[in-house]
């Protein structure tokens, strides 16, 4: 396995042109998809399109600088929100994750939604934020329902409603129902632990979307080594390079678990950074000889979750992955993708 230092500018060059490609009349305006259209909504903005663009553009180094674009996002995304509910809505994710989604990227920019998320202030309270939690299906379907339990409460920190009772609750509910074998949520949810549990690499995707929360709000993760353990033993069986040479979000859900929880706890440290380097080459790899008409390829929302996990990539194997601009992951700055 080579440990020369490898430059991806040529990858930044091809998502910057794939960006370009989705960007609509006016400014700030985008679509999700840079392929050709196929129907009449193809043409229209698009949330995830928009707010992708952004994280994108701020991930690569090349976030807006002239007003009018920068106006023109925030008026877009700002539009997007019901200004009754608060909301944002795009079909294939569920309105809380759309809505966490439009907030973190309106943040980008320093700005607030247009109109408070009313919609979820019953969840502000303690009993209310805890209450969300306790209703999700942690056994069958946690990694999707982990955009609710999530997405919520990111959007109500980044939005600043989201007071300290709130927050002790809510990580305190978390911190009980963490697993002390897999390191992974939820308690007695996992594989082996009760019938019907879906697959060990959905209940890491759900505890990623909770993770980003403690390490926004500067929390310690608890049993930290237990993840390290169990996202190492995920590499040792071969899903990590899986998750490496697909367009998904698992890539980054795994990163983030595996190299937050040694940054908290130093477990394994030497091991993990040869097995971050090992997936590091294998998603370089599938990146650059993936077919270039590939329609996940082309879908900023997916782009963009390969490219959180280059961005965490760079940052936790310093002077391997080289670009002209520092790759910058959102995270690191406000929760939620």
């Amino acid at each position: 396995m080579t440990t020369e230092p490898i430059n991806i500018d040529d990858l930044v060059q091809d998502a910057l042109a794939i960006i370009e490609r989705t960007k609509l009349a006016r400014p700030g305006e985008y679509r999700r998809s840079a392929l050709p259209s196929q129907t009449t909504a193809d043409e229209l903005a698009n949330e995830y399109g928009v707010a992708d663009a952004a994280n994108l553009l701020y991930t690569l180094g090349h976030f807006p600088q002239d007003e009018p674009t920068r106006a023109g996002f925030i008026q877009t995304l700002r539009s997007m929100q019901n200004a009754s509910t608060g909301l944002w809505s795009e079909a294939t994710h569920h309105t809380y994750h759309c809505t966490a989604h439009c907030i973190a990227a309106l943040e980008l920019f320093d700005v607030m939604p247009a109109h408070p998320p009313a919609e979820l202030a019953r969840f502000k309270s303690p009993q209310g934020i805890t209450g969300l939690l306790e209703q999700l299906d942690w056994t069958t379907n946690p990694w999707n329902q982990s955009h609710q339990g999530a997405g919520v409460f990111s959007a109500l920190l980044i939005t600043g409603v989201a007071d300290e009772p709130c927050r002790n609750a809510y990580f305190g509910w978390l911190e009980q129902n963490w697993d002390p074998q897999t390191g992974f949520l939820r308690r007695g949810h996992q594989p082996g632990m009760i019938e019907g549990s879906a697959p060990l690499h959905n209940h890491m995707g759900s505890t990623f979307h909770y993770l980003f929360n403690i390490e926004a709000d500067r929390r310690p993760i608890p049993f930290a080594r237990q993840m390290v353990d169990t996202c190492l033993q995920m590499a040792a069986n071969g899903e990590a390079h899986a998750f490496a040479g697909r367009m998904s979000f698992l890539f980054i859900d795994w990163i983030y678990c595996l190299n937050r929880a040694v940054r908290q706890s130093a477990h394994r440290y030497d091991e993990s950074r040869q097995v971050l380097r090992s997936t590091a080459v294998a998603c370089i790899d599938f990146l650059r000889n993936i077919d270039r008409a590939d329609p996940l390829y082309n879908d900023l929302h997916y782009l963009f979750g390969m490219w959180c996990a280059l961005a965490e990539l760079q940052s936790a194997l310093p002077g391997f992955i080289r670009t002209s601009r520092p790759l910058k992951l959102v995270l690191d700055r406000r929760p939620f993708i």
